[in-house]
């Protein structure tokens, strides 16, 4: 797995377009989003369907097409340098394929931020484009208004990538070891809905797998995994970095899933890395080298997420 290529770094007064690709999106928080993004002395700009609501489905922030060219006519804007999600929900999956892959690429690298159901973007920017994205807090996320540290680390990120470029675990390791590789994942629902998928990646093979997920009782999530495996995504995967798995049964439960499922890979397992739906989630960045140490609880980035 090749690394991929990295956007450049945001600097003050760099305008950023909010998309909702996914579900639709509380007025209240998008704005109290915009205030923070303002405070880091950003110009955000709103997507003209942000707030849009499907007719039929209300799960859905406005209809496929408004949502695709919401986000293609964003990316393709000479004068935004990012486009950041305003929330997940679901609803990436019908856009993927409505959007004109060769304009988006001959626009050049941009960041992209989002998680959730935006996995689906995620994998589609890294395979379409080859671009390194960031799995990371959303604009209008209450997890995100609501925490510093999620707001920093995400700050930071865009703003001074070489200040994180370790980012630590809080637990312990449930398989030891080191792996190198090349980081990738998102949420593991998402991932599993991939597989057979026009443009799909084969696998996980070279990768540093990040995984998470939230609301999922254990058999659900073992669906997901068991799918994985006899598809042969997982073949080669160089290590595993757990997050959240919030909303799912008890931590015990899942640990003891996750174990029976991923042990058999025989590559280091991390868990409690702070990334997806939990309290001060950390960005994670997609696409790029680095190592990871399950014993001392570290991922290392072998260059900043960002140039």
């Amino acid at each position: 797995m090749n690394d991929l290529t990295r956007p450049a770094r945001l600097a003050p007064g760099a305008r950023v377009a909010v998309v909702a690709p996914s579900g639709p999106v509380p007025e209240e928080r998008l704005q109290a989003g915009l205030d923070v993004l303002r405070g880091w002395d950003l110009d955000p700009v709103l997507a003209p369907h942000v707030l849009d609501r499907h007719g039929t489905f209300d799960y859905l922030a406005g209809a496929d097409a408004d949502r695709a060219a919401d986000l293609q006519s964003a990316w393709c804007d000479p004068s935004i340098d990012a486009v950041l999600c305003a929330r997940g929900g679901y609803g990436a999956q019908r856009v993927v394929d409505l959007l004109d892959w060769d304009a988006l690429r001959a626009a050049g690298p941009k960041v992209f931020v989002g998680f959730s159901d935006i996995t689906a973007l995620h994998e589609a920017f890294a395979v379409r484009l080859g671009l390194v994205t960031l799995h990371g807090p959303m604009a209008a996320g209450v997890d995100f208004l609501k925490n510093g540290r999620a707001q920093e680390h995400l700050k930071a990120t865009l703003f001074a990538p070489e200040t994180v470029r370790t980012i630590t675990s809080g637990g312990t390791p449930l398989v030891s070891g080191r792996a190198r590789g090349v980081t990738l994942g998102g949420c593991l629902c998402l991932l599993a809905a991939e597989l057979g998928t026009a443009h799909a990646r084969p696998g996980a093979r070279g990768g540093l797998l990040c995984l998470e997920d939230v609301g999922e009782e254990t058999y659900r999530l073992d669906r997901y995994l068991t799918q994985l495996l006899r598809a042969g995504w997982l073949d080669g995967v160089r290590g595993v970095l757990l997050g959240s798995w919030e909303g799912c049964e008890s931590p015990g439960r899942v640990r003891a899933l996750l174990l029976d499922r991923l042990g058999g890979l025989g590559v280091p397992i991390a868990e409690d890395f702070g990334f997806g739906h939990c309290e001060g989630a950390l960005t994670m960045p997609f696409g790029v080298r680095a190592e990871l140490d399950a014993d001392a609880g570290t991922l290392v980035l072998a260059a900043p997420a960002l140039r």
